[in-house]
């Protein structure tokens, strides 16, 4: 009975039939003859099958243990470059001021729109599109959805073109305090996207300052090879001091450490480290100068434009002829820097672009013209120092020269003069501006041997012509010299009109200036400077002296009387009435093929002291007692009476 649970009973008795059991012994006799009976399953089968579990568990263990141990750091570092971002905050830019510590420049706080491109670009096209959508619709606030799909196409573009690039791209700038409150309640919806206080430029005056200044814009590709350790939301100087000082002026950006969702959205600020402002620069630059010339250029301009000339270019600069400090530096026509600090529109960068008067063009530095009678008193200076000529020697000026061809007799060549002025002595032709005189001690005619191109070169070189001045500005041009060494033999007349400062020379006014500086304190050739000294660091920057003790202080005493007499009695004489006693030199500059003249004036006072030395050059301003003298008076009156 005990074993009686072993078997399977049969829930209804009754009798197995004959026939069943003779199938099912016939059955089992159809199996053992084909092989199918079952056999019991091997030993070894298991053991093996308890081995490849062993080995399996085993591995997965020792790959748990590496992951955990051996490359947990990494792992865990990985996991928190998925939780963590850091965002870079860009530091408040150093101030520029005057030399009276006036500022030029402020930092206006802006709300700017940025994009953390990898979390922006994991959403979905249709949630890209729509995010871009809703960000022009509050920041346009244009209802043309035309306008607003080429905007979102513009931004989506913009998206594309640095979607290689890690970081961060500012998707708006400057962004209308309204629309900000509005996009700050809706920002951490948007996966990617944030908004940031950042300080903008503002530039005073912008348009007087802009060719000085310069300005500054987002960083571009071409900046980044450049600059590797920038970022794509920075800032950065693209022209004048903006550019040149822009190590100084950037300061250190600061970072923030914010924790995100799996989704991108902010979800606090873990730590922070403040960003330090750039260091900030005073200028030898005076800023009621620099507008006082500005204006008075402009008033000029108009009132040539009203007679028919059409004239709208112009520079103008002053400099301290004792350290080579630039007090002013005005080009015409020019430009509001304010509009690139705050995102210039595309049409508004294509007028400036395609303007025929290339109000870019920075006119003091990279402008290069014939120089004219400007460069008389650098020759003069030449002449006494070569002893081609001596102080108080008299040449007779006939009101030109004719000169036969040494090769055909009945070729005669005729050098005019703008009128005959007798007997002249080096003081005199200077004061009267007599071309014969300078064909004469330039080139040579009678008993005056010349000097001839080589030394003329030498000279005027000596002077700053022809080089560059290393004034700490970007895209100066060096102007041209003719070199003495070229292919073809100099023709006379090559000399005699490079005398006069035609033909071939041509020089930048900054060049001009500086030569007559060097004439104003002695014969000091300075190397010309912006910045005076840089605030944070308490660091003046000394005056370079380029070159000086080339020109003996008896030549150069002669060359002075020269321009003083010019204002007593020559071309310059409605001067001779400021308030202090001045010097300088007109200058009738031609060019092209119609005859037409740039107006050119240098001068310095007071004369025996000078303080300043300004330059006026005015594009097709016809003569230059007519259109820069009268420019050079009302500054220099308003200068010295202040």
């Amino acid at each position: 009975m005990g074993l009686k649970k072993y078997f399977i009973g049969n829930r209804a008795r009754k009798d197995i039939d004959a026939e069943e059991i003779f199938l099912d012994v016939e059955a089992m006799r159809s199996l053992e003859e084909k092989g199918k009976i079952e056999q019991p399953i091997k030993s070894l089968n298991f053991i093996l099958f308890y081995v490849l579990i062993i080995i399996c568990l085993s591995g997965l263990l020792f790959r748990a243990g590496y992951l955990q141990i051996a490359r947990g750091e990494y792992y865990q570092d990985l996991a928190q470059g998925n939780r963590l971002r850091i965002y870079s905050i860009s530091a408040p830019r150093g101030i520029i001021y005057d030399h009276l510590g006036e500022p030029l420049v402020y930092n206006i706080p802006s709300f700017d729109l940025v994009v953390g491109l990898t979390d922006f670009l994991d959403n979905p096209i249709l949630l890209q599109e729509e995010i871009l959508r809703k960000i022009i619709a509050l920041i346009a606030d244009n209802q043309d959805s035309q306008i607003d799909q080429a905007k979102v196409n513009q931004l989506r573009e913009k998206i594309k073109e640095y979607s290689g690039q890690v970081g961060q791209l500012v998707l708006a700038r400057g962004i209308e305090r309204s629309a900000a409150l509005t996009l700050e309640s809706l920002i951490n919806d948007w996966p990617g996207l944030r908004l940031e206080k950042n300080a903008q430029r503002q530039y005073l005056l912008g348009s007087y300052f802009s060719h000085v200044l310069g300005y500054t814009g987002q960083v571009n590709k071409r900046d980044l090879e450049i600059h590797p350790d920038y970022l794509l939301n920075d800032q950065i100087g693209k022209t004048g001091l903006e550019y040149q000082y822009e190590d100084l002026l950037r300061g250190a950006p600061g970072q923030e450490q914010i924790e995100v969702n799996s989704l991108g959205k902010t979800q606090r600020l873990l730590a922070t480290k403040p960003a330090q402002p750039g260091q900030s620069l005073v200028l030898f630059i005076d800023k009621a100068l620099q507008k006082k010339i500005y204006q008075v250029l402009e008033i000029m301009l108009d009132n040539l434009s009203l007679s028919g000339q059409k004239v709208k270019k112009a520079a103008a600069l002053a400099i301290d002829p004792n350290n080579g400090g630039i007090l002013a530096l005005v080009s015409l026509p020019s430009f509001d820097n304010n509009l690139f600090a705050q995102s210039i529109s595309q049409e508004d960068l294509n007028a400036l672009e395609r303007d025929p008067s290339r109000p870019f063009l920075n006119r003091v530095i990279a402008g290069q013209y014939p120089a004219g009678s400007t460069v008389k008193p650098l020759i003069a200076a030449a002449a006494l120092e070569e002893g081609i000529v001596r102080a108080g020697q008299q040449l007779s000026c006939p009101g030109g020269i004719s000169i036969v061809n040494k090769y055909n007799p009945e070729i005669i060549y005729y050098f005019p003069d703008w009128k005959t002025h007798g007997s002249v002595d080096v003081v005199e032709a200077i004061a009267e501006s007599c071309n014969v005189f300078f064909y004469a001690v330039g080139g040579g005619y009678g008993l005056i041997p010349g000097l001839g191109m080589e030394r003329i070169k030498e000279y005027l070189e000596y002077f700053g012509l022809g080089q560059l001045t290393g004034i700490d500005l970007f895209h100066e041009q060096d102007g041209f010299i003719p070199d003495s060494n070229q292919d073809q033999e100099w023709r006379l007349g090559d000399i005699y009109h490079a005398a006069i400062g035609q033909g071939d020379i041509t020089a930048t006014p900054l060049q001009i200036a500086l030569a007559t500086a060097s004439i104003a304190n002695g014969g000091i050739l300075y190397q010309p400077q912006i910045v005076d000294r840089i605030i944070d660091s308490a660091k003046d920057i000394p005056a370079q002296v380029i070159r000086d003790d080339f020109i003996q202080p008896a030549n150069i005493k002669t060359v002075q009387q020269g321009m003083r007499q010019a204002v007593l009695t020559g071309s310059a004489r409605s001067l001779a009435d400021l308030p202090v006693k001045a010097a300088g030199k007109t200058g009738t500059a031609q060019f092209g093929s119609q005859d037409q003249t740039h107006a050119w004036f240098t001068g310095f006072a007071p004369y025996e002291h000078p303080e300043i030395v300004l330059t006026i050059l005015i594009e097709a301003g016809g003569e230059g007692h007519k259109a820069a003298v009268p420019v050079a008076k009302e500054i220099l009156s308003w200068y010295f009476s202040q």
